[in-house]
């Protein structure tokens, strides 16, 4: 996470991870405006380019090929990042509504989330489609469907309604991904029967009558049924009905009709289009909130009208990021005029393909080598990611100073120290006062009292656990942080077997106007009472400053029966090792810090890392554990040799049974490791077959440090399997058996790693 001595003063909200956004993230990632916080929101941590998503359909390209990693787009923008589907908008105060998280605040706000195709227009087709559109959306059901007409005997039939460009063309590529699939398998393709469904007389209605002849030509030589003038009107479970009220059977329909918009942007107030679609002048904002932009298919411009088609998307990159920095510094906006005719390249499937712009038209191997060229060209702008130019980081733009936003800057970076870097009461009070801590009678004065001090009960026949931790932020979204960092300071009194009773909050916000400190505190402690309310655990207070990057932790004291406490010295020989969660979060992170993880490595990191380990916990002790700790800064070999020393045993470690986090092997591998990893690896004396086991590329791992990591515990063989099962069936899914505890032996080496 980048952190910068330049308060924040506005904040900029992108909705959507669509072509024209992701030119905006990189532009002003080249070319930073200081004072100015970007936001991405978007459900899917990778967005694939609809230019090529015919070819990773047909099998010519690989999801990374055909994908764009908007973490690392993020991150290389200095943008926060969050994982949310927007459901809403709140215009009047300027609030983004998410399905799983507060409301975000903006100033400016562009949405650029694409469109869908319109199911809910024919009775029966929402609940018996495959919608083509969101594309991540399909290509999460295509595998699912690929699977079973792979695992099918006997005559499948496969209908797509919409014969444009997308349905032709998507259709060639299922053709000829599933022929290669079922020969390279043994099985007969002559089985599939593929039929094409167009509501006019004609295939490709835009495109002209040359380019239409040759596809014409080439469904018919792949013995595609293409039905002419054929309006679907219903969908039934296996069959569509038509409008001369015939019905055609189908065991697989794919929907590649016209898009359709989500229903949040009007219903918000947003003026649009019939179709719901949003309407913009030439500038690209809002015709009825020049604060909101949106550009893509999710955009009608109403002096310019286009199809719903990527390359217009694209080609509105450049001008909404500069309409946005202009609003931003206060400059006149600069109208955009799209151009009316474009270049189509349309695939056939194979590697063929034929070009398309007006009445002219090419067709061969050649073009789609040259498709392919554009297409291999146009991802990399966005996969690899060059350096930032420092000077670029820290000055503004030249020619766009804007005297305001210097003073305003400036007011706020001469800030106080000591006691006068708190934040302000009123900013702390208005945060605050949208909490709601965990009820407890045995707290007696809590987080809404006036009190300068906490006083809370301590039942009869309970000792008292205590730990404290506190750490900067190591992802963008304090939504997140506020879970991760609540999630690791409750693991120290998890792993003893104690249950937390109260929490005091330590945090650091950075410098900004009033507002952006409200906003990201707000966010960051909602985050972490979630968490600390869901294991019954009241915050009672705790203590809030400015500094230059977030920050948070916890002082957390717990309540335990004296002779029920987890120790570290408690392994046994004959239990079993078990953990709970994957390894990974370092060597992740210091990736993420380089642009080198990708997106998808690091959302499922953070699925891990906000999972609480308070049922694991429970489980364990449920199940006879006698020892457990949480995996933290150490890293795995490290709380292993505090257990096995504590202990007095030995243990063997199976290096092939534990469980890492998507990418740390291949982080690892790149040599991309944690700034702590070179001390904890000065545990490796405690390896009785160093030389062995350091040749293994997973080894490194074993001493990546661990944020808000699972539980290592031992378990009595005999109810090892068992626990491991009711663990999965809690939610950690990657808990393994990873080793064993033995008596202790002469050498002065503890642990074996068995390769």
């Amino acid at each position: 996470m980048k952190t910068s001595d330049t308060p924040v003063v506005k904040d900029l909200v992108l909705i959507g991870g669509g072509h024209s956004h992701i030119a905006v993230l990189k532009r002003f990632g080249m070319k930073p405006l200081p004072g100015v916080r970007l936001t991405l929101i978007c459900r899917d941590a990778h967005t694939p380019y609809s230019g090529m998503l015919p070819g990773y359909v047909a099998g010519h390209y690989d999801y990374d090929q055909a994908h764009i990693d908007l973490g690392a787009l993020a991150r290389f923008a200095n943008a926060r990042f969050y994982h949310s589907t927007v459901i809403g908008l709140d215009l009047k105060d300027k609030r983004v509504i998410c399905d799983n998280r507060p409301p975000v605040s903006f100033e400016l706000l562009s949405i650029n989330t694409g469109s869908t195709p319109n199911t809910s227009l024919v009775p029966g087709a929402t609940k018996n489609v495959v919608p083509v559109k969101p594309i991540n959306t399909f290509l999460d059901r295509w595998d699912t469907l690929c699977a079973r007409t792979m695992a099918h005997e006997g005559p499948l039939r496969i209908a797509v309604v919409g014969a444009g460009a997308g349905g032709v063309e998507i259709l060639l590529a299922i053709r000829h991904r599933l022929q290669n699939l079922r020969e390279e398998a043994g099985k007969s393709f002559d089985t599939i029967e593929f039929h094409l469904f167009s509501s006019t007389n004609q295939i490709l209605p835009t495109h002209n009558a040359k380019v239409r002849a040759t596809f014409i030509e080439t469904l018919r030589q792949r013995n595609v049924v293409v039905h002419l003038g054929a309006s679907v009107t219903e969908v039934e479970p296996g069959q569509l009905k038509i409008g001369n009220g015939d019905f055609v059977t189908a065991d697989e329909i794919l929907w590649v009709t016209a898009a359709g918009a989500p229903e949040w942007p009007a219903a918000a107030g947003l003026d649009t289009d019939q179709a719901g679609f949003i309407k913009v002048g030439d500038t690209l904002q809002s015709i009825s909130h020049p604060d909101v932009y949106a550009a893509g298919d999710i955009a009608t411009m109403l002096n310019y009208p286009r199809p719903k088609s990527g390359v217009f998307a694209v080609r509105q990159g450049k001008p909404l990021e500069r309409n946005l920095r202009r609003a931003l510094l206060g400059k006149s906006q600069i109208p955009f005029r799209p151009q009316s005719k474009f270049l189509s390249l349309i695939s056939t499937g194979d590697k063929f393909a034929i070009a398309s712009r007006g009445n002219w038209s090419l067709r061969g191997r050649v073009i789609w080598q040259w498709k392919d060229w554009i297409d291999r060209r146009f991802m990399d702008k966005f996969n690899d990611l060059p350096d930032m130019d420092e000077k670029e980081a820290t000055g503004l733009p030249d020619g766009l100073a804007n005297a305001d936003v210097v003073k305003e800057i400036s007011a706020i970076a001469m800030r106080c120290g000591g006691c006068g870097a708190k934040v302000g009461a009123t900013v702390l009070s208005r945060a605050l006062n949208s909490l709601t801590p965990a009820p407890r009678d045995d707290v007696l004065i809590g987080l809404h009292e006036p009190d300068d001090a906490a006083v809370v009960e301590v039942p009869p026949g309970k000792v008292i656990v205590h730990t404290v931790d506190y750490f900067r932020a190591m992802v963008d979204d304090p939504y997140i942080f506020g879970k991760i960092a609540a999630n690791h300071s409750l693991g120290d009194i998890f792993a003893m077997g104690g249950d937390p009773q109260t929490a005091l909050a330590v945090a650091t916000v950075p410098f900004g106007i009033e507002a952006k400190v409200e906003d990201t505190l707000t966010q960051m402690m909602t985050g972490a009472m979630e968490i600390l309310n869901d294991t019954n655990c009241a915050l009672v207070g705790g203590h809030t400053s400015e500094g230059p990057e977030l920050s948070l932790g916890f002082a957390v004291n717990g309540l335990i029966d004296k002779d029920k406490i987890m120790r570290k010295g408690g392994l046994r020989p004959g239990d079993k090792l078990i953990v709970t969660k994957p390894i990974g979060t370092g060597t992740l992170f210091a990736a993420d810090m380089r642009h080198k993880a990708k997106g998808r490595w690091i959302a499922s990191a953070l699925d891990h890392m906000v999972m609480s380990n308070r049922k694991g916990a429970e489980c364990l002790v449920e199940h006879g554990s006698r020892a457990a700790t949480d995996i933290t800064g150490f890293g795995l070999l490290g709380h292993l040799v505090e257990m096995v020393r504590a202990s007095a045993v030995d243990v063997v470690l199976e290096l092939d049974a534990v469980p890492f986090m998507d990418g740390s092997e291949q982080t690892a591998k790149a040599g991309i490791l944690s700034s702590l990893q070179p001390q904890n690896i000065r545990l490796r004396r405690a390896v009785a077959n160093l030389e062995e086991a350091g040749k293994d590329p997973r080894y490194p791992l074993i001493f990546d440090p661990q944020t808000a990591g699972g539980l290592l515990a031992s378990v009595p063989a005999e109810n090892a399997d068992i626990c491991v099962e009711k663990l999965k069936g809690l939610g950690y899914r990657c808990t393994t058996i990873i080793g064993e505890v033995l008596e202790q032996s002469d050498r002065l080496e503890p642990i074996t790693v068995r390769l």
